[in-house]
């Protein structure tokens, strides 16, 4: 697939200042140069072109936003020095599998001042004597070559830095899981406090009215109860009356009985 037709079904629906990455890898360049790309791409931070034959850098077009530039795997030989003029914020490019052979060559990278790595595998240029140390002597400003410091510690890969901003976030949320700012306990722990002195007035006051109608009640029940007892005396009172008129009644009945029966008949 051409490189022209690899841009335009990488574009997805979108328009080219919406891109911010782009790879084109294993597509073909007519005559060996850039076709397709151009200034729209204002945007992009990460362009591949991996094993396209690209030879010439020339038709690059401005892109200052690029951060990552992959073009390992093509013929390239020389002309770099057209990344510092178009790519002038590159912190990282791979040029490793192409024909790169001298110092001079890369030379032109010291333009380039905030480039931080740099891979030149498979480059006649790493079989020169002193290959690494002349390079870090040469480009000043670049931290690893070919994946290694001087001090020969690995880079760190891309995965590797997602992981360290995703624990820096981790941190947050611990952070933020770890509760409230110093003095806020304080201020909860005076609110419960106080909370706790008005419940202890509460029950007080409740405890002395308790205790006040309990007063009350014992005091009714009392006079309740000596009420009662004077109207079962008044009851037994009027019992014992009714029983004696009853007695007496009797009494004269008995009388009246008897004289009749011995009066004398005239």
């Amino acid at each position: 697939m051409e490189m022209k037709k690899k841009i335009n079904l990488e574009l997805r629906n979108r328009a080219p200042e919406e891109v911010t990455e782009l790879v084109l890898d294993n597509c073909l360049c007519v005559n060996g140069e850039i076709e397709g790309l151009n200034d729209t791409f204002k945007e992009l931070e990460f362009l591949s072109m991996a094993n396209v034959e690209l030879s010439s850098l020339a038709r690059l077009p401005s892109l200052n936003k690029l951060r990552k530039l992959e073009l390992s795997d093509n013929i390239i030989s020389g002309g770099l020095e057209v990344l510092a003029e178009k790519c002038p914020n590159l912190t990282y490019l791979n040029l490793s599998g192409n024909k790169i052979k001298d110092l001079s060559t890369v030379e032109a990278l010291q333009n380039l001042k905030n480039l931080k790595s740099l891979d030149l595998f498979n480059c006649e240029i790493t079989n020169l004597e002193d290959y690494r140390e002349s390079i870090f002597e040469l480009l000043q400003q670049i931290t690893y070559l070919d994946g290694f410091d001087q001090e020969d510690n690995e880079a760190p890969d891309s995965e590797e830095e997602d992981d360290e901003d995703g624990d820096e976030d981790d941190e947050e949320e611990e952070e933020n899981e770890a509760g409230p700012p110093e003095g806020y306990e304080e201020e909860e722990e005076e609110e419960e406090d106080e909370d706790e002195d008005e419940d202890e007035d509460e029950d007080e006051a409740g405890s002395e009215l308790g205790e006040g109608e309990e007063e009350v009640g014992l005091s009714y029940l009392m006079k309740e109860e000596i009420q009662d007892e004077e109207d079962d005396d008044d009851y037994v009172e009027e019992g014992e009356e009714e029983e004696e008129e009853d007695i007496v009644i009797f009494i004269h009945f008995i009388y009246i009985s008897y004289t009749l029966k011995n009066e004398p008949i005239m």
